[in-house]
């Protein structure tokens, strides 16, 4: 008898930043650049959002895209790009629900958690379910706010229970995967979260202070993180690759 997949596990959102960040087409084209070698075959895109990252990540070895999303209410505008065609329908499909509801035979080559793990309370925990959807040789892929000390109130405001060091990020590692890649990004925008942290302590940034970063900041930031070797910025990434 074929085991069943357990029901969705819906959650709602309590952040308001995602069409704010959903134009900061700067900074997700240097992501994009960046996580794309590692991105290819059956891509699972966890806490898909409102779908933003995609076109930027997408490429051509990708053959199919899933979006999981626990919030009904945004995975409804995931749906509703997907029928306009602003996502590609033959590459796309769309769950509702959390890693928890995934079928148990489910496999993956890819396995995304942009801007996401931060979110989880047990992130730990979250690594290992995801290693258990990833074919062998597959890349899970994690991006998320560096430094634990530039929590700030919007960190907070947006439901963060944690910004992340290169040991935390290595230390919740999932099991039988090795860390192929860790780096840091946006050296420049690293102080200016550090100004938000120690001057403003906004809950939430303006439309103009989002522009100006992303106009401004991750260009240059674009340019020097090779200079200094990708050690410091205000987003850490961690790359894994599953193990036989």
């Amino acid at each position: 008898m074929t085991a069943a997949a357990p029901p969705p596990v819906t959650q709602t959102y309590i952040g308001g930043e995602l069409e704010l960040f959903a134009e900061a087409v700067h900074w997700k084209s240097y992501v994009g650049s960046f996580l794309r070698p590692f991105i290819a075959g059956r891509v699972l895109d966890v806490g898909a959002g409102i779908g933003s990252n995609i076109p930027f990540l997408v490429g051509p070895r990708v053959a199919e895209w899933t979006f999981l999303e626990p919030d009904p209410a945004l995975a409804r505008r995931i749906e509703a790009r997907i029928a306009a065609g602003v996502l590609p329908p033959q590459q796309c499909r769309l769950l509702v629900g959390t890693s928890a509801s995934l079928d148990e035979r489910a496999q993956f080559d890819t396995i995304l958690y942009i801007d996401v793990l931060e979110h989880i309370a047990d992130d730990a925990a979250e690594l290992a379910r995801a290693r258990r959807h990833l074919a062998v040789g597959g890349h899970l892929v994690v991006l998320a706010p560096a430094h634990e000390f530039l929590f700030s109130p919007f960190d907070a405001a947006i439901g963060h229970y944690r910004r992340y060091g290169r040991a935390r990020l290595t230390r919740i590692g999932p099991p039988q995967a090795l860390l192929v890649r860790r780096a840091m990004l946006d050296c420049v925008g690293f102080f200016a979260s550090l100004a938000n942290r120690g001057l403003l302590s906004q809950r939430m940034p303006t439309r103009r202070q989002i522009a100006v970063w992303d106009t401004f900041l991750v260009p240059l930031s674009r340019r020097l993180d090779p200079l200094f070797g990708r050690r410091f910025g205000k987003t850490i990434v961690a790359v894994w690759r599953a193990a036989a």
